[in-house]
């Protein structure tokens, strides 16, 4: 067995270059407050972004240009030590995957535009280790593949790996009980769903072209944000004409925040209070740095339209509607933390994350609820978010939609 690693040379280098576009960042939040204060506006009035002049602004400048030197040299010296320090890299240890999954969730806009070390590149993976989308490949890193293939997608701030959670897994259960070959999604949750949406259509149409036997039924499962990429890749699969929605059979969604999540919007409350006042406007920032992923998350947004043509922090932006796939057989599944089905907290409550009616696909308006039959939705009661990664009554009801 390889030593597994907590942190690589690598890591410490995509750091690095996190701390320095921190230190900019806070930089230039303090001269935006500097400029604010000195201009001695009234509590409630227009804020500036403009930069401070004069000693003041050349300080300011002086300690940017700094930085950025002292930045670019470690970056060049650690660029060089990484090949040495890395020539036989540890499999990765499960910490290390949560905190560099958790950390794209908040951030991994920023790590990919910056091309970050850090930054978690999109990939199928089995049994932890990621796959090649070959059919030589395919055929010697899975044993016994079969054709019918199970795709599951993780959540914001998750990796594949937390698929298991107290020692069990979806993927292992129903590859037992209905012969299905499990893979896994990894991809970086703080990019926009959209975009990943788009990648793992891509990666689907590849690996079914290079699947080295005939393929009988696919299905998708997905948790929480997973849900609204799989939405999202059916919608991108079929405007690129792909091939691989005629072998989709079914969808399964835990958890996925259809129609939004409020505690994303009360994120942007917070932006919309500081932005009130010249003195705190420039704290707004800091409310800001949450990443396109979480942003997404507002009214469960899956398309490039929805954040392309306007500010992803804005209030009015709204999560453009999307039908659920036609011919595939979509199910819902949503928990509420309440104990009793009559409990009249219950539709406030939901699962500690997403409100049960968003998990289900209702909407007030009638014409933005999704179209599952309520023969296809299971709710569960005294159970949290993650609940739906391991309770056995969520595995159960899984066997019955897909066995």
């Amino acid at each position: 067995m390889s030593k597994q690693s907590h942190i690589r040379p690598a890591d410490v280098r995509g750091l690095s270059r996190l701390a320095i576009d921190a230190t900019l960042g806070l930089t230039r939040l303090v001269e935006t407050m500097h400029h604010n204060i000195s201009r001695a506006p009234g509590i409630v009035g227009k804020h500036s972004q403009e930069p401070t002049r004069g000693i003041t602004g050349l300080v300011y400048r002086t300690i940017q240009g700094t930085t950025r030197l002292v930045g670019s040299g470690i970056d060049a010296l650690l660029a060089q030590l990484t090949p040495l320090l890395d020539r036989q890299p540890a499999s990765s240890s499960s910490q290390r995957e949560a905190v560099l999954a958790a950390l794209n969730g908040v951030l991994g806009d920023h790590l990919a535009a910056s091309k970050n070390p850090l930054a978690i590149m999109m990939q199928l993976r089995h049994d932890g280790r990621p796959l090649s989308l070959t059919a030589q490949s395919l055929a010697a890193d899975i044993a016994k593949p079969g054709g019918r293939i199970l795709l599951l997608v993780h959540g914001l701030c998750m990796n594949d790996l937390q698929w298991r959670r107290n020692g069990h897994d979806h993927g292992e259960s129903l590859a037992s009980a209905a012969g299905f070959t499990p893979l896994y999604l990894h991809y970086n949750s703080g990019e926009h769903v959209s975009r990943n949406g788009r990648g793992f259509a891509d990666i689907i149409e590849t690996l079914l072209q290079a699947w080295p036997v005939p393929v009988e039924r696919l299905v998708i499962v997905g948790h929480s944000m997973g849900g609204l990429v799989a939405r999202s890749a059916c919608h991108y699969g079929e405007l690129a004409g792909q091939t691989w929605l005629q072998h989709l059979r079914q969808m399964v969604f835990l958890g996925t925040p259809h129609h939004g999540a409020p505690l994303e919007r009360g994120g942007n409350w917070v932006n919309m209070v500081l932005e009130v006042s010249p003195y705190t406007a420039a704290l707004a920032r800091l409310a800001k740095i949450r990443s396109a992923g979480i942003t997404d998350l507002r009214h469960g947004s899956i398309l490039d339209a929805d954040w392309q043509h306007g500010d992803r922090f804005a209030r009015s932006m709204k999560g453009t509607f999307v039908a659920l796939p036609e011919g595939v057989k979509c199910y819902a599944a949503g928990v509420t933390i309440a104990k009793a089905a009559d409990n009249p907290g219950e539709p406030l409550l939901g699962d500690g994350l997403v409100p049960l009616r968003s998990a289900l696909g209702r909407h007030k308006d009638a014409k933005r609820c999704l179209d599952f039959p309520e023969s296809q939705w299971w709710i569960g009661h005294g159970m949290n978010h993650l609940d739906l990664l391991d309770n056995a009554k969520v595995c159960e009801q899984l066997r019955k939609w897909l066995c």
